[in-house]
């Protein structure tokens, strides 16, 4: 974007844009361009439609735009600040609609839980709805991790900017969220009688994880 004095904004940083914002419409809208399409798709993916995603979008952005003035960096940078307030925007959405959470990520998370691709539709389809299923057993911060990590792939730094843990701390949170998932995968795709011995372990991993 080009303010109009002739300065392409698309050169500067987000510290100095939002600056820049406080007085200038076009560098918050710089800023908007930047990220409105990962927060779209991060609030899609926490509520599962695409009329209140798009609601809750504008809202991120609106309440981003009336607090700028307020907004001071200290370690959080504006990307980390917009997933806040987006986070915060996607929880009051569940609680006041007391709604269940749909987690459609299995198009972006599938290929990373197996080596090999099934061998049919049918076969893919009941891979999706098993996975799917798992992940909507998980917490509510590591269904946001995987938000983050798959459809956002932001990194495990930026990752922890958003969810107030350290790099380090990220990265084996996320290891010990995809080997909860296979656990329970794997327990689904036995035969019953083994199932049944199976689930109780399987569903502790996902409480601990």
């Amino acid at each position: 974007m080009t303010a109009k004095n002739g300065q392409d904004y698309s050169t500067v940083d987000d510290s100095d844009l939002v600056a820049m914002a406080r007085d200038d419409q076009a560098a918050f809208g710089e800023l908007y361009e930047r990220y409105v399409k990962k927060i779209y798709a991060y609030v899609y993916f926490r509520t599962g439609n695409h009329h209140d995603a798009e609601d809750l979008t504008a809202r991120v952005f609106h309440r981003a735009l009336v607090h700028i003035e307020t907004y001071v960096e200290r370690g959080v940078p504006f990307q980390a600040w917009l997933y806040k307030i987006a986070h915060n925007l996607v929880a009051n959405w569940h609680r006041d609609r007391n709604r269940r959470k749909v987690v459609p990520l299995d198009e972006f998370i599938a290929s990373g839980l197996r080596s090999e691709a099934p061998e049919d539709t049918t076969e893919a389809q009941e891979e999706r709805e098993r996975l799917v299923q798992a992940i909507s057993r998980l917490p509510d911060e590591r269904q946001q991790l995987l938000v983050l990590k798959f459809v956002d792939k932001l990194s495990n730094q930026e990752i922890g900017e958003i969810m107030d843990r350290s790099e380090g701390a990220i990265k084996s949170l996320y290891h010990r969220t995809l080997l909860a998932l296979r656990d329970e995968l794997t327990a689904v795709q036995q035969p019953e009688s083994v199932r049944r011995s199976s689930n109780g372990a399987a569903s502790k991993r996902l409480d601990n994880v």
